[in-house]
């Protein structure tokens, strides 16, 4: 296997020719300044701080504990996020700081959170009334089942953009509000408040006392109440879910970027500095890596894989298994910008079953030099189907499976089989969107945890034929945090300003496997997921509490 290529930073400028030009840009901008960005992310929660470059100066990354009450169901403590974000925000503050910069400096923060994750508190205490149900859980399976026979439900997706799965917010909600009897007797009170993470995030960071109940765009997207094409919480879908809107209070939907809408820091190092940005983490990813024209895209290898792929200033519906949500929306005069999304449910976190349950490995990144002890997967599949299979395939009565196990199989050939799984789902939805949009990919920029692993993105290279571009610098979720954040105090006005940022030191991975090998892989992958259908076992999602 050869290197992959490492793009030359741009005109091979010298030491004193750069000192010179940021010189002239302290002249132009006598006061440096800075962004500040909350990643709040599945498993982990961090804080970073941006120069007008693009570059992170300071940052902290700390975890939060993952609640798994049963097979198939995942909850995060609401108060426990909140505590992780201060936490971050203060320790990156106090790096920031230690380097000789100053808060004073900072002109605003933006904010990325994990999306469909949903959050239920009393209006009157500000308490929750349960556990946040993180977006990969799958005790939802008998309802959506359930709600697939309902009147009405073949229109859904046309109006919101999502499928009935376990997937979106709404769902969550439902099997709250049908088992938790807390949750019903505040919602028949009329006290119920409802909002993904971004929500209950901005109610805490502003100081519950000025009740901010805000959501963006592309987190609303996600909750399946809100109408895609007018972008306002939509009747029809309501009454499907049967919410009265009188009884539990849902969050004002707003632009990405908003000078005020979404208040400010109320307490700690960054008290007062406002809140300029908010975006769900896929969307900021894709802002992050620049893809403001239609027919950009990127895919983020974090918990799960998003792949999202830039469609225009409308909604493009999937007839191939694939999501339409909002890209982002910069508000102003500006059109909100539409996406087409693939979701896969688990890349990341199998490599952390495999450290975690296993003991394969003892921390994450080790994946790939275990998995580059063997030359080849060994005949290994492993669907890796922990919450069920999203798109393009939406299967959710599947369980992780893995074939082809003999007694010649080792650790190397597991891990290989694992990260490939998140490869050959990605290489199903590229040929989704293929179909949806008529246009083949020529590119796809990539992100996230497992992209660090040059093996598994030359894997990814190699299954979807096309080159696979890294960049250096791989936090483009918070760097889209930041950028939102930026163009609502006018550090930016045009994205045109932005095609220098964080645009040194790609990485290429190029295809170098044969279309007939590669076509043979995946013919094998799509005769797994075939197999692993039909192992969830109905009665997990009818626990109640």
């Amino acid at each position: 296997m050869t290197e992959p290529t490492s793009t030359p930073k741009p005109g091979n400028v010298s030491k004193d020719s750069k000192d010179a030009q940021v010189s002239i840009q302290d002249e132009k901008n006598p006061k440096r300044w800075f962004i500040g960005s909350i990643d709040q992310g599945t498993t982990s929660t961090r804080f970073l701080i941006f120069d007008s470059t693009g570059s992170p100066i300071a940052s902290h990354q700390m975890e939060f504990k993952q609640m798994y009450p049963h097979s198939g169901w995942i909850e995060h403590d609401p108060v426990e996020i909140v505590e992780s974000v201060n936490t971050c925000i203060e320790e990156a503050t106090k790096d920031f700081t230690a380097k000789g910069h100053s808060i004073s400096d900072i002109k605003a923060i933006g904010l990325s959170t994990q999306r469909e994750t949903t959050v239920l508190w009393d209006k009157e205490t500000g308490d929750t009334v349960y556990n946040a149900i993180a977006w990969p859980d799958t005790r939802t399976q008998a309802i959506v089942r359930e709600l697939k026979q309902r009147h009405g439900a073949d229109k859904l997706q046309d109006i919101c953009g999502l499928p009935l799965s376990t997937y979106p917010s709404s769902l969550k909600f439902t099997w709250m509000f049908r088992n938790v009897e807390t949750v019903r007797k505040v919602y028949q009170a009329g006290r119920l408040v409802f909002g993904t993470i971004d929500s209950w995030l901005l109610y805490n960071l502003n100081g519950k006392e000025k009740n901010v109940h805000v959501t963006d765009v592309t987190n609303a997207s996600r909750t399946m109440f809100v109408n895609l094409h007018t972008l306002e919480y939509d009747q029809t879908v309501l009454d499907f879910f049967d919410i009265n809107p009188k009884k539990m209070k849902l969050p004002k939907i707003v632009p990405s970027s908003d000078a005020n809408a979404f208040g400010s820091i109320a307490s700690g190092s960054l008290k007062g500095i406002k809140i300029t940005g908010c975006l769900g983490d896929q969307s900021a990813a894709l802002v992050g890596q620049l893809g403001f024209s239609p027919g950009k895209a990127k895919n983020t290898y974090g918990t799960g894989c998003f792949l999202l792929y830039n469609v225009g200033e409308k909604p493009v519906m999937s007839t191939h298994g694939l999501l339409a949500t909002v890209a982002y929306h910069f508000g102003r005069e500006r059109k909100p910008v539409y996406a087409l999304e693939g979701s896969i449910a688990v890349a990341g976190s199998a490599v952390q079953f495999l450290r975690n349950n296993f003991n394969f490995i003892e921390a994450s990144h080790h994946i790939n030099d275990l998995a580059a002890t063997v030359k080849d997967n060994g005949g290994c599949v492993f669907v890796t189907a922990f919450s069920g299979l999203f798109a393009p395939y939406w299967i959710d009565d599947a369980k992780g499976t893995i074939f082809g196990i003999t007694q010649h199989t080792e650790k190397g050939h597991i891990a290989r089989a694992t990260m490939e799984a998140t490869c050959f789902q990605t290489k199903a939805i590229l040929d989704a969107m293929e179909k949806d949009s008529g246009h083949k990919l020529s590119e796809l920029k990539v992100d996230g945890g497992m992209s660090n692993s040059d093996l598994c993105m030359q894997t990814q290279a190699d299954l979807i034929g096309i080159p696979v571009d890294r960049p250096a610098m791989r936090e483009t979720t918070s760097l889209g945090a930041a950028i939102a954040a930026g163009f609502a105090v006018d550090v930016w006005k045009e994205f045109e300003e932005l095609k220098e940022i964080n645009s040194e030191d790609h990485t290429i991975f190029k295809p170098q496997m044969s279309k007939e090998a590669s076509k043979k892989m995946f013919e094998r992958w799509e005769r797994a997921v075939e197999m692993s259908r039909g192992w969830l076992e109905s009665e997990h999602s009818t626990r109640s509490n």
